[in-house]
């Protein structure tokens, strides 16, 4: 077995004596105890809990209530997170109660959903938890039957006697463990003695979520909370001066109507926000302030350029030729490689501004006080906006506490906290707890959007077609999406990578999987040309490349491992019957490299009445360790989907500053008869610790696409979305 230091003292690690209830209650900076849930008919309810957070719960009958501490995305946390401790605490999933944890930071690190980082980081300190906890109950009965715990084992919560008939369950000795000392170290589970880890879990709110049970920021309700709903200015680049305040006042089911503003002082990343000054209105119901909101007439200073997207690419194309490189990567003499190359080929490729468009818009509950402020709703960084709650209020930090529901969709939208900060400033301004709804067209003409992106690549092949020089320059507003140290970077002995920062007042922020959603696309449409400029078979070209790496790689800042890259192409290679070439369908390839996961994907595309229609997709996955495989199939086949969706049809334009796409009539999302019809995963199997999954599998596919869609039309396609613009001849 592999040994972990279990890194805590006493004084992180709290016991309850036997008198408090008879359990035993183990604390870690990762979990949490919680109350009873609808599960508890498979264990008998233990007669008493002594409830905290912060910590697994072992009851009298054996019961195990573990709290998961990170926000719940729809990622399957709240599952996964909890089948780590499980699986090395040894005890039956099915005696399981699992409940989401507040935000605690004197308890938990790491508190947030973003970056594919959920289990990743926790992967160790989970383990550990359910390993000690193992130990410490393993410890009580070797002691009370005066043998060692040598001479035990343990199975689904139950101590044996390896040569003897004594049997105890954990419920049984758990009031005997909480005297044992807690371990300097624990000693995990191999990979291949897990019994859980693995398999496929149902998720732990499915049943509540498909009932229709309370548990998203818009089901929260609280007896004598009030309504509010905002309306900010119609254009990047206004602020609000004055609007008809008394007029709105004297709407039905209005309360009140004001002007609030939620600038910080020294905001963090995640207070970035479109719009700092909005118009409140508080009132009984969403549907009189919806109609209150149609009555606004707002007057507005512009305080800067109002732009438009015809500007937005001017922009981009002239920082693309002269722009402020801001950073830069440069192996050997790209342009003298260049001038000797017998075949050069440049492409440009663009993507537009994108919306988020959560199903669930922005909401959140906030409740100020005098002395305290509570908080409840949607966020993917509880610590973030508990911070920027205090900045706001000028509150201690200890005096709030923030509360997570599950979300509706995150995407990197949640990471951005001003919905909270709106809600607290409202409810501190009414004296009063409130609930902020914002409508589709308020989210999506608010702001933080992935950003625009242009990118141009040039190749240049020898006489003999080997790839002799490569170069990428990218720009973006407000940045671009150029990833120095990635794949082609080490395979080719001349290689420059640049990135050109742009300037706008639209704001952006992160999307899920930020910029190398656009950069595998890119990258992968011009590998493809590249590939049949030299007369090569596109997976091959790229094996061709991993394989230089790994004997004798460029540089010493490559960003991934060769083998590993390689190691999926090869897997959907087999698994898609590449090269088996079937009448009418026509197929593209991609790979690329993010969150630490490898991801290769080929594309099927039919013609369907003169339309191309995705008939199939094959994914080759190496994430490291699977914890929940359905659940983990069902992320790949989102991403997919999510990732065609969006590469099809997606895009934000602008005229003075305003937003043209406010609401789905005009913003089109994927459709279910535009969805592939069959998405076959395939994980590479390892004993790698657990990377991302939740991005990983949505760049691309983007490019996968692309190639496809050129298999079938005869064309190229540069330009995001697919669908808007005119394909270019290649």
């Amino acid at each position: 077995m592999t040994k972990i230091k279990t890194q805590y003292n006493r004084r992180s690690f709290l016991k309850v004596s036997a008198a408090a209830g008879g359990g035993m209650l183990i604390g870690f900076s990762w979990l949490t105890g919680c109350i009873t849930d609808s599960k508890s008919e498979m264990v008998a309810v233990p007669k008493e809990w002594f409830e905290i957070n912060g910590y697994i719960k072992i009851g009298d009958t054996g019961m195990v209530t573990i709290y998961s501490p990170n926000p719940e995305i729809g990622q399957n946390v709240r599952t996964s997170m909890p089948m780590i401790v499980a699986e090395e605490l040894d005890v039956d999933w099915k005696n399981v109660v699992v409940e989401q944890a507040p935000l605690n930071t004197g308890f938990y690190q790491n508190q947030f959903a973003g970056g594919s980082l959920s289990i990743k980081l926790s992967w160790n300190a989970l383990r550990m938890a359910g390993a000690t906890g193992r130990r410490m109950l393993l410890e009580a009965a070797a002691k009370e039957w005066g043998i060692s715990v040598s001479d035990l084992n343990v199975n689904q919560g139950v101590i044996k006697e390896k040569n003897g008939e004594r049997s105890i369950t954990y419920g049984e000795i758990a009031s005997k463990a909480v005297g044992i000392e807690i371990p300097e170290e624990v000693e995990l589970k191999e990979i291949k003695d897990f019994n859980l880890i693995g398999t496929s879990v149902k998720n732990v709110d499915g049943k509540k979520i498909i009932t229709g049970k309370s548990l998203f920021g818009l089901d929260f309700k609280r007896e004598g909370m009030q309504i509010a709903m905002i309306q900010h200015p119609p254009a990047f680049g206004m602020k609000v001066k004055d609007f008809n305040e008394e007029e709105i006042k004297k709407m039905p089911g209005v309360k009140d109507a004001f002007i609030i503003d939620i600038a910080i002082p020294e905001p963090s990343w995640s207070d970035e926000k479109g719009f700092l000054q909005l118009i409140a209105i508080v009132g009984e119901s969403t549907w009189q302030l919806m109609k209150a909101k149609k009555a606004i007439k707002a007057n507005w200073d512009i305080v800067s350029e109002l732009e438009n997207s015809e500007m937005h690419r001017n922009t981009m194309n002239e920082a693309l030729v002269s722009g402020k490189v801001q950073a830069s990567r440069t192996d050997g003499d790209p342009e003298g490689a260049f001038k000797l190359a017998a075949k050069v080929i440049e492409r440009t490729y663009s993507s537009p501004f994108l919306a988020h468009n959560t199903m669930e818009p922005m909401n959140f509950f906030a409740n100020v006080t005098e002395d305290s402020a509570e908080l409840i709703g949607p966020t993917q960084t509880p610590e973030a906006l508990e911070g920027s709650v205090a900045k706001l209020l000028n509150m201690p930090i200890e005096n709030i506490t923030v509360n997570m529901t599950r979300m509706g969709g995150g995407f990197g939208r949640r990471l951005y906290v001003h919905f909270g900060l709106e809600a607290a400033a409202i409810s501190k301004k009414i004296g009063a707890p409130v609930k902020l709804v914002y409508t589709r067209e308020d989210d999506m003409s608010q702001g933080t959007y992935r950003p625009a992106y242009l990118s141009s690549y040039k190749a240049g092949l020898d006489e003999n077609n080997n790839l002799i020089a490569f170069s990428v320059r990218g720009t973006g507003l407000p940045e671009s999406s150029i990833f120095l140290d990635r794949f082609p970077a080490g395979t080719v002995d001349n290689y420059f990578a640049a990135d050109i920062s742009g300037n706008t007042n639209i704001t952006t922020g992160a999307w899920r999987a930020p910029r190398s959603h656009f950069t595998a696309g890119a990258e992968q449409s011009f590998l493809d040309e590249v590939a049949e400029l030299a007369g090569k078979d596109p997976i091959d070209f790229r094996l061709e490349l991993f394989d230089r790496v790994i004997k004798k790689p460029v540089g010493e800042k490559n960003d991934y491992e060769a083998e590993r890259y390689a190691g999926v192409l090869k897997l959907v290679k087999e698994k898609s019957k590449w090269g088996n070439n079937r009448t009418g369908v026509y197929r593209g390839v991609a790979a690329y490299f993010c969150h630490d996961s490898y991801v290769a994907e080929v594309v099927d595309i039919v013609m369907d009445n003169g339309l191309p229609k995705v008939k199939k997709v094959w994914c080759a996955v190496d994430c490291g360790i699977v914890v929940n495989r359905d659940a983990a199939v069902n992320m790949v086949q989102g991403g997919v989907i999510d990732g065609i969706g969006h590469a099809m049809y997606s895009q934000l334009t602008f005229n003075n500053g305003e937003v043209n796409e406010t609401n789905f009539d005009k913003y089109q999302l994927i459709r279910h008869s535009q969805a592939p019809e069959n998405i076959e995963v395939f994980f590479v199997e390892n004993e790698i610790a657990p990377t991302g999954l939740g991005e990983p599998m949505l760049p691309p596919v983007v490019g996968a696409l692309a190639n496809a869609l050129y298999k079938a039309t005869g064309t190229r396609y540069y330009n995001q979305p697919f669908t808007s613009f005119k394909p270019i001849d290649g």
